[in-house]
């Protein structure tokens, strides 16, 4: 059993399937996230695909803050995602609800609804930055230790204030 873990962990590692969903971004991140799909950033040749339903993918990549409209839906998606399942903020909207913080409709960042993983923190937030925060998250499913400049999750027990830099 011990060697099916290990082999389902690399097949995670070396082929990360993603779903990216926007809760209520200005869509410059939107752009920046379909730009890394691109064949000039081309993610594709580290094993990297899109995928259209959260059952079939692993990671979760989020733009903008969350708005009452889009928690439930967001919940849903979070939950059909199968084990284990990893969320990534990103951009200033995402990691702590950015200049929309505040607002009547905006619950927060993506942490006030579901975990997250890790945080790519940017306005709007470059490719070459989503790239990589992916390869370091990959990474620490590895057990390779935080590298320079990874910026680790904040523990559950403390919650993050909005607001705040992340």
């Amino acid at each position: 059993m011990e060697l099916i873990k290990k082999i389902v962990t690399w097949s995670r590692i070396k082929s990360p399937w993603i779903i990216h969903f926007n809760t209520g971004a200005c869509n410059a991140c939107d752009i920046e996230v379909i730009a890394a799909l691109t064949p000039r950033y081309d993610v594709e040749r580290f094993g990297v695909l899109l995928k259209g339903t959260p059952r079939h993918a692993d990671v979760l990549v989020c733009s903008g803050p969350v708005t009452r409209q889009i928690k439930d839906r967001l919940v849903r998606i979070y939950e059909q995602m199968a084990e284990p399942k990893f969320v990534v903020a990103t951009g200033t909207c995402a990691c702590s609800g950015g200049v929309f913080n505040g607002c009547y409709c905006v619950e927060g960042g993506i942490d006030s609804v579901i975990p997250v993983s890790a945080y790519i923190p940017g306005c709007p937030v470059r490719p070459e930055a989503i790239i990589d925060g992916v390869v370091k998250l990959l990474g620490s499913l590895d057990g390779d230790p935080a590298p320079q400049g990874a910026v680790p999750a904040p523990d559950a027990a403390e919650p993050v204030k909005q607001g705040t830099a992340v």
